[in-house]
């Protein structure tokens, strides 16, 4: 009888020590993603000396001067990169929202000859390393007059976000009922209007999903940018955060500051939409 009671404590003791291990072992993990973040923002507050003599202290003395400095230096910037950043980003979020919609309902609700063709095409899109097209574009851009202007970058942002975001809507829209459509038609409605106004609504959770995706994507795009623009009035915010880094030494935190700053838009875009990005991911995964 005891031996037999027992088993069940036993169990239980086991459930519990594998409990501590699994936290144990995500709070590490957790640490490590936070832990960058937070050096990163009290060494922003340490004047380059400082830092260099003790890079992982606390600041003993919290300035603002490397803060300071990067805003009222016009020679940086880095005002405009951002501003440049939010046009891009902002730009090509819309037309890959757009077209991505078009396509993908075109795709999954009617059918043509080419249509499982041009669905894999898109496709093949994501099976293609982006860099390894990075020298062909680049060529094709200079022989075109197109390289260094405003929207240069857009093409390729736009190109490279389309098979994610037509994936994504062909899958959602498949799982709409096509007796919704016919009601809507039934009632009067003409296919411009059920597209707009019955079935964008619906598809709005994974037009969210691909929003959230290529607005990290295009706003921390780097090699594209070094490569296709040249004019320092033109150029995003990956692009000036590396004028903080010198031939010989790099002054690390006012780079760090630069960096905090570049940061704000994109994590004040996340805390004022949480609750739409997290329902859109989450609805997003369960109907595609």
């Amino acid at each position: 009888m005891n031996s037999s009671a027992n088993v069940p404590a036993t169990h239980k003791v086991r459930k519990g020590i594998a409990a501590v291990i699994i936290n144990a072992v995500l709070l590490i993990f957790s640490l490590s993603c936070i832990f960058p973040i937070v050096w990163m923002m009290y060494s922003s507050l340490k004047e380059k000396r400082v830092f260099n003599a003790d890079i992982m202290g606390l600041p003993k003395d919290p300035t603002l001067i490397n803060y300071i400095k990067i805003l009222s230096n016009k020679d940086y910037h880095l005002g405009q990169s951002m501003l440049n950043s939010v046009r891009t980003t902002g730009v090509s979020i819309v037309l890959i929202i757009i077209f991505s919609f078009i396509v993908g309902y075109i795709l999954a609700r009617v059918h043509f000859k080419l249509n499982r063709v041009l669905y894999i095409m898109f496709l093949m899109g994501m099976l293609i390393p982006i860099h390894s097209l990075l020298v062909p574009i680049y060529v094709v851009f200079q022989k075109c007059g197109i390289n260094n202007r405003w929207f240069t970058l857009l093409l390729p942002y736009v190109s490279f976000g389309l098979p994610i975001g037509i994936f994504l809507v062909e899958g959602y829209v498949k799982s709409i009922p096509v007796s919704l459509e016919e009601a809507a038609a039934i009632d009067g409605s003409n296919f411009t209007h059920t597209l707009w106004t019955i079935i964008l609504p619906i598809c709005r959770p994974i037009l969210t999903t691909i929003a959230i995706i290529q607005v990290f994507s295009c706003w921390n795009e780097f090699s594209f940018a070094l490569v296709l623009i040249k004019d320092v009035g033109l150029q995003t915010v990956p692009l000036a955060l590396t004028q903080f880094k010198g031939q010989f030494a790099s002054d690390y935190p006012k780079q760090m500051a630069a960096m905090l700053i570049t940061m704000a838009p994109v994590v004040i875009l996340y805390f004022a939409f949480s609750k739409e990005i997290i329902k859109g991911m989450v609805s997003g995964a369960v109907k595609g």
